[in-house]
């Protein structure tokens, strides 16, 4: 691979929409999960960088670091319930980056979410 080529794929990586989320319902098995994958197929087919942490049945999976909200573009809470942490997106929340949503919506039109996120 050419320097060029190395270079343009490090800015085109860079340049790629980031996208967290956390996804939560209220027994924590069924609609967590499908939240979760619901999001990470959408984004998939759109080319974003894309991580979905957990709050399920089996406690927090995937969990979201500092690091990584920070960075995101857009923050996605397809939460039914409280869950762990939401102060960790304080900032996001003032900067008017957050969708919060039930995760049933987002199983049902996660193409419709992910257009809310590009326009934040």
């Amino acid at each position: 691979m050419s320097a060029l080529n190395s270079w343009s794929m490090k800015i085109e990586e860079e340049n790629k929409m980031k996208i967290v989320a956390v996804a939560a319902c209220t027994i924590g098995i069924a609609h967590t999960y499908m939240a979760q994958e619901a999001i990470e197929q959408e984004c998939k087919k759109r080319g974003y960088a894309c991580k979905v942490e957990t709050q399920g049945g089996m406690g927090i999976e995937n969990e979201l670091d500092e690091d990584e909200i920070a960075a995101a573009d857009a923050v996605i809470l397809a939460i039914a319930i409280g869950i762990e942490g939401e102060e960790r997106f304080e900032e996001k929340e003032e900067e008017g980056k957050i969708i919060k949503i039930d995760p049933s919506v987002v199983i049902r039109d996660p193409a419709e979410i992910i257009d809310q996120a590009e326009k934040l």
